[in-house]
């Protein structure tokens, strides 16, 4: 099978989307099967090229899996929206007019457009008419559900701006899902929602857990001599935007505080809501400790600080139906998780036994889970949450998985020409 992905976001940068395509590309090839990726230069997060990077834009360059790799225009950003949109849809345009340029090369069996970066939909959508193949679309967040939860119409013109821009690109979402030969989710909850929707078909394959180096050992993230009295320790590792709602965290620790536990927080990421959190900590009198982003050979010092995992979402409906990646790591390593959230996240943290959860925003209800955890220390069901990670969120699982469906999805549909 010759597959081609056109994505944003790819090897050598880190985060989840790059993970979990570095390891399905890993896997496809050792069983054979060619891939093209069409991605920009790497530059995320720090939205300039990474250092020690030369991957200039037209670039072929082979991947660390033997991968063919197409580099495409891109520019640096300020990080504000309209400047990571600009991007986004140059890198989107130039991978279309990449793709037919060298489609005799290519000659894909199959076109996969991975979203976090919308306007790969549309690049995704026009390659695939293009070049006379099927379209695999594959969602990892809830969309556009999750525009209409984040929009806020206001009475400003930028405001009123802003949600008809995002009213028009959810009508886009839509139209691309109705028209994919198949539509690929990470939750079970929105693969459901769409079947609903009239989406023709429509499959699961969740994020994986991916090895963390230093973090080999089962409950190598335990806190070694923690007694009664100690701080208790809780990281967060991720975005840090809107949907995750850190704020509320933050006064669930001062709460906690308040009554006698010493709750000490750590934040290891970035993201566009970050420096709101240092004020909001002075205010309250919290210590608040802002890591930034760091390498992923760094994390496990963080994850062996912690005794607890905070994984926070916002009571937003389209994300009752999200499960971020970093829970998944938590359940391999058998780490404790402190769950503000609700939907699919809360069920697998209440059938594994991880840890507890309570609604988002709920800052008191954190608070007294906190205190607790302060005076009884964390108990994990680690041997059951290893089990459902290797059951259900396994790399080798996920990415058989994803080639079942697409050979399925081939030998059901009608050969077609390719352009040529």
């Amino acid at each position: 099978m010759r597959i081609l992905l056109l994505t944003h976001y790819y090897h050598p940068e880190l985060g989840p989307p790059q993970l979990r395509w570095s390891a399905l590309v890993r896997d496809f090839r050792a069983q054979g099967h060619e891939v093209h990726v069409v991605a920009p230069p790497p530059h995320y997060p720090h939205r300039r090229l990474l250092s020690g990077t030369h991957a200039p834009v037209g670039a072929i360059e082979t991947g660390q899996h033997g991968e063919t790799v197409h580099r495409v225009a891109w520019r640096e950003t300020s990080g504000r929206a309209v400047s990571t949109l600009v991007d986004q849809c140059l890198s989107a345009a130039h991978g279309t007019v990449t793709a037919w340029r060298r489609r005799r090369t290519i000659a894909p069996d199959v076109v996969v457009a991975t979203v976090p970066a919308l306007p790969t939909m549309g690049a995704g959508w026009l390659t695939a008419r293009l070049l006379r193949r099927p379209l695999v679309l594959e969602m990892r967040d809830a969309w556009p559900d999750l525009a209409a939860d984040a929009r806020n119409p206001g009475r400003s013109a930028k405001q009123m701006i802003r949600w008809y821009a995002v009213a028009a690109a959810s009508r886009a979402v839509t139209f691309v899902q109705h028209r994919a030969d198949l539509v690929v989710t990470t939750t079970d909850g929105f693969t459901e929602v769409l079947r609903r929707r009239g989406v023709g078909r429509v499959a699961t394959v969740r994020n994986a857990h991916h090895p963390v180096p230093g973090l080999q050992e089962p409950g190598s993230t335990d806190r070694r001599g923690r007694v009664e009295g100690d701080p208790l320790h809780v990281v967060y590792v991720g975005t840090v935007g809107r949907a995750q709602d850190l704020e509320t965290a933050v006064r669930a620790m001062a709460r906690a505080r308040a009554a006698g536990a010493d709750v000490r927080l750590r934040v290891v990421g970035t993201g566009a809501r970050l420096s709101l959190l240092p004020p909001l900590a002075q205010e309250l009198g919290v210590p608040v400790e802002l890591v930034g982003p760091v390498p992923r050979d760094e994390i496990h010092a963080h994850y062996r600080w912690a005794d607890t995992l905070l994984v926070s979402l916002r009571g937003w409906r389209a994300l009752r139906w999200a499960v971020p990646s970093k829970l998944y790591e938590a359940l391999a390593l058998g780490l404790h998780v402190s769950g503000m959230v609700a939907g699919e996240t809360r069920a697998i943290i209440e059938e594994t036994g991880a840890g507890f959860a309570v609604d988002p925003g709920d800052e008191e209800a954190l608070a007294r889970q906190w205190v607790d955890l302060a005076r009884t220390g964390t108990h994990p069901d680690r041997a059951r949450m290893r089990a459902w990670a290797s059951e259900h969120a396994s790399e080798t699982g996920t990415s058989t998985t994803y080639l079942g469906l697409l050979t399925d999805m081939l030998a059901a549909r009608p050969e077609r020409v390719p352009a040529r």
